[in-house]
């Protein structure tokens, strides 16, 4: 696997969309390879493509104490990041879900056991040490590439970090934990000898092989200019306006809420699905932009979706159930 090495200028951190415009950059430019970085950002709280932001942050909170908020292409739920929290990306060839993240958390934990720690992967994304999660990863496809993404918490303040993201308590009670406290760990915890540089730099070490690649100045431009669609308030907090439904659990799959709009006539003109869960494809190509324009009836929205399988898209929906959503009955 190759070190994707980019530049850094002291004194002028970059902001965290920059990151996720470089692994874009990575996919689409760079030859079919496996490729890997890491980063770092000052307190940030980053969201799923899917998630409502005023659900699952606290913008009041995060304003007061100068944290930023971004969303992310990935699905999956919010996350905290400081500058005690190493970032990491990898960027494949291999496009099946299943196997690829398998294959890069079972490296991640590797890693840590190298370090003499009693790390494993563990459910769909996460990485522990025994039972608590030091890392969690999203995951998300552009044309003939994967990309995986995550935190690892090498030290954090927890203050921010529960105070900043508001989870459900459906969500804390299926998980059965009392708080987000006890649910995590770091690595400064079981090594509290082991400097962040040293960890950052075991990490590289030990998950690439090859040659380093650093980007030049013109590489660098063309990431920048992929960064500033990350910025657009649209992106970022969605549309406003529109009709919303109350959260849905659909057990085996996650949170749900919908984003529906409607036109004179009765047909769907606009529909996106908020909350946290987990996606295996482009959900706008492969669901939501069959909808638009088809009559808001049970039977025309699932003649739309006749050759369609949501679980294709969403990990545990079946495709009666996303019509469910839709028709809330």
């Amino acid at each position: 696997m190759k070190h994707v090495v980019i530049p850094e200028t002291p004194g002028q951190p970059r902001l965290l969309p920059f990151y996720l415009a470089a692994e874009e950059w990575v996919a689409r430019e760079l030859p079919r390879d496996e490729y890997f970085f890491t980063w770092i950002v000052d307190p940030t709280v980053i969201f799923g493509r899917n998630q409502l932001i005023d659900a699952e942050v606290d913008l009041e909170y995060c304003r007061r104490h100068g944290i930023r908020t971004f969303r992310r292409r990935s699905g999956g739920g919010c996350v905290f990041a400081d500058r005690n929290n190493i970032m990491m990306s990898y960027i494949t060839w291999r496009t099946d879900v299943a196997s690829t993240f398998a294959r890069y958390t079972a490296m991640v934990a590797e890693m840590l056991r190298k370090l003499g720690l009693d790390a494993s992967a563990s459910g769909r994304n996460d990485v522990l040490i025994g039972s608590r999660k030091v890392s969690g990863n999203a995951f998300y496809h552009v044309p003939g590439r994967s990309i995986a993404h995550g935190t690892m918490l090498y030290s954090t303040d927890i203050g921010h970090m529960l105070h900043a993201i508001t989870p459900s308590r459906s969500k804390l009670e299926s998980k059965q934990v009392q708080s987000v406290a006890s649910h995590i760990t770091t690595i400064k915890e079981h090594l509290p000898a082991l400097s962040i540089e040293d960890f950052r730099a075991h990490i590289i070490a030990d998950i690439c092989d090859d040659e380093p690649i650093v980007l030049t100045a013109g590489q660098i431009a063309d990431i920048e200019t992929i960064e500033q669609e990350y910025y657009r308030p649209e992106w970022i907090y969605g549309r406003k306006g529109s009709a919303q439904r109350p959260r849905v659990r659909v057990e085996g799959a996650g949170e749900f809420m919908v984003d529906m709009e409607l036109d004179s006539d009765h047909r769907i003109s606009h529909v996106n699905l908020g909350g946290d869960f987990f996606l295996l494809s482009d959900l706008d190509s492969t669901l939501l932009k069959r909808l638009e324009g088809v009559p808001y009836e049970r039977e025309a929205i699932a003649e739309a979706l006749r050759d369609t399988d949501a679980g294709d898209v969403i990990s545990g929906l079946t495709t009666e159930a996303f019509i469910g959503l839709l028709v809330n009955k």
